[in-house]
């Protein structure tokens, strides 16, 4: 048996989509399969009649779809971001099958908001998008030709998360509640500050330190106290200077 509400709180984020027809046709790929949060972060061009058509019919979708300007305003509230990637990257975070990141999107979508990101169809996501979810998943394929549309792997992706949230029981609530996205983000700035202040980053030539942080804290998949621990050891370690 499907469960919908976990379906619902699964959100499909497009980073900076180039074409207004395919962001209908993933509006559409997503309702076939129960999904129906979508989160746009600066389309091209939206709305617009091409998006309308191919929504078919999934206008409620489209119309209720969101527009950021950033992608860490689209992720605010989510526990868990994947990134879906098929690219070779030189820092790599935790790589799954699609299969197998939408059963962990599954787990967490039972009690708390999760996303997808997508990247534009043209150039995917950026490190610095991709260095923002927690988790990266790719659509096994041929390697001598792994291009998909985007709307073909957006409904790859929601098929496996419906199948994923069919078999995935009901959960019992959590003893410690994960930290929401904006919540690490926040302790990353502070980190950011902090070792700036220590003369431990060199802002001007911090190499990969920053995007070594971002995947640290990635990886880690805090709980809401311990970023406040974190949150306060980095106050209190700032207050120390004079």
């Amino acid at each position: 048996m499907i469960n919908a509400a976990s379906l619902k709180r699964i959100r499909v984020v497009l980073a900076r989509p180039s074409h207004p027809g395919n962001i209908g046709a993933v509006a559409r790929a997503m309702k076939t399969m129960g999904l129906a949060e979508l989160a746009l972060v600066a389309p091209r061009s939206f709305p617009h009649p091409d998006a309308t058509t191919r929504a078919s019919g999934a206008a409620d979708v489209l119309g209720a779809a969101r527009v950021h300007g950033t992608l860490a305003s689209a992720l605010e509230g989510c526990v868990l971001a994947v990134a879906t990637s098929s690219r070779r990257r030189e820092l790599r975070h935790e790589t799954l099958t699609v299969r197998d990141a939408a059963a962990r999107i599954a787990a967490q979508a039972s009690a708390h908001q999760v996303a997808i990101v997508f990247g534009n169809e043209t150039t995917g996501l950026t490190s610095e998008e991709a260095g923002q979810c927690q988790l990266w998943a790719h659509i096994p394929a041929n390697p001598e030709y792994a291009s998909l549309n985007l709307a073909a792997a957006v409904q790859v992706f929601c098929y496996e998360l419906r199948t994923a949230v069919g078999d995935t029981a009901p959960s019992a609530a959590p003893e410690f509640e994960p930290a929401r996205l904006e919540q690490v983000e926040q302790l990353y700035r502070q980190f950011e500050k902090t070792m700036v202040n220590a003369g431990f980053l060199d802002p001007g030539n911090p190499k990969r330190l920053l995007p070594r942080l971002r995947r640290f804290l990635a990886r880690a998949q805090l709980e809401n106290e311990e970023v406040n621990i974190l949150r306060g050891f980095l106050k209190a370690v700032d207050k120390l200077r004079p």
